[in-house]
């Protein structure tokens, strides 16, 4: 991965072989029964069969270093935003509707206020996402949670399930050489690389929170660096449900493109030809962190925040289906038969290979 991010606190080549030790444990789990478990461990979500041909997927995630931010700033109306997003557009790629979330708040201290504060933005998530948070748990950690400051600290997590037919999961298996590549536009850095875009911008670039430096166009550092991650789920479901076949779908999260290599088991190549536009707040990171392209494009969306990936044939009424719910939806590229490769041509930028 890359010098920057592990320079500010990440080492992701030590993260993913600790993901690696949990699965090579986790997946010696043996039960007195048939596996549920429809697809490997590594896409998107998990499929488990609990009835002929009815799949619950599911998917767990956070908000990360993000709610730094939002409690230096005292801003928590909308990481639970957020907080959906990360978990619903994961369940959406593997096909699946998404239904409900429970979330896990850990606290520092239990402040009615500022947790109904964090429920708002919970609530318009869920709402985005047409989905229902029938639970969760509270817990109260002042040995484990320490905040930004003290004692406002907290950590944000929740657990989506969906519903999928099992004859109808999507893997990115049956994507092809030659299949359209279709960007949909992301509001920033939505909940990845927070611990380098705050070193980046706040530390190494010197901003404050108030500054509207000239790359934000009249925007401020703290509204940009805020700003809610899209959540996908309606369109990509009234996609779902057309006559247009959808071979692949990524959330493109923490490893920036490199999330299209979940797809198809590394067979397929990824050319990215006419990337969509870059959100001002990545070329302040950039800037202020001294970070080359090909880092930027391995550790954030870019300004592309999901992909789907459908038939050459049908990639216009693809983009005119989900520009409807976001504009700026395009074609960015062609799938490739250079399995495990991501080029975008015009930038210089290559993966893989």
């Amino acid at each position: 991965m890359t010098d920057a991010y592990a320079a500010a606190g990440v080492d992701t080549q030590r993260a993913d072989a600790g993901v690696g030790a949990l699965v090579d444990v986790l997946k010696t789990i043996r039960v007195d029964r048939p596996s549920a478990s429809v697809l490997p461990s590594g896409h998107y979500a998990s499929v488990l069969r609990v009835a002929p041909n009815l799949g619950v997927a599911l998917s767990t995630d956070g908000v990360g270093s993000k709610l730094v931010l939002a409690e230096q700033a005292d801003r928590l109306e909308t990481v639970g935003i957020d907080c959906i997003a990360m978990n619903v557009n994961d369940i959406v790629c593997v096909g699946a509707e998404p239904i409900a979330m429970v979330d896990y708040l850990a606290v520092e201290q239990a402040d009615p206020t500022a947790l109904a504060r964090i429920a708002k933005g919970l609530k318009d998530g869920a709402e985005q996402a047409n989905i229902e948070i029938p639970g969760g748990e509270l817990a109260v950690l002042p040995e484990l949670i320490r905040g930004h400051p003290s004692p406002n600290g907290f950590d944000l997590c929740g657990t989506a399930f969906g519903t999928v037919a099992l004859d109808r999961i999507v893997t990115g298996d049956e994507a092809t050489p030659g299949s359209a590549v279709i960007g949909l536009p992301s509001s920033g850095c939505h909940s990845n690389g927070y611990t380098l875009a705050r070193r980046a911008v706040l530390e190494q670039g010197g901003h404050a929170f108030e500054d509207t430096p000239p790359e934000l166009r009249g925007m401020s550092v703290i509204d940009a660096l805020l700003e809610p991650t899209v959540i996908y789920v309606r369109a990509i479901v009234e996609l779902l449900r057309s006559d247009i076949a959808v071979l692949g779908l990524a959330h493109i999260t923490g490893g920036g493109v490199t999330n299209l290599l979940r797809l198809g088991h590394k067979r397929l190549g990824w050319e990215l030809h006419d990337p969509l536009s870059v959100p001002p707040i990545f070329g302040l990171i950039a800037r202020g962190g001294n970070i080359p392209p090909a880092e930027m494009w391995e550790v954030f969306n870019m300004g592309c925040g999901f992909v789907v990936v459908v038939p050459e044939d049908r990639a216009v009424d693809a983009v005119a289906a989900l520009s409807v719910q976001h504009p700026g939806t395009a074609r960015i590229g062609t799938v490739t038969d250079e399995g495990g490769v991501i080029t975008l041509p015009t930038l210089g930028v290559r993966f893989g290979g």
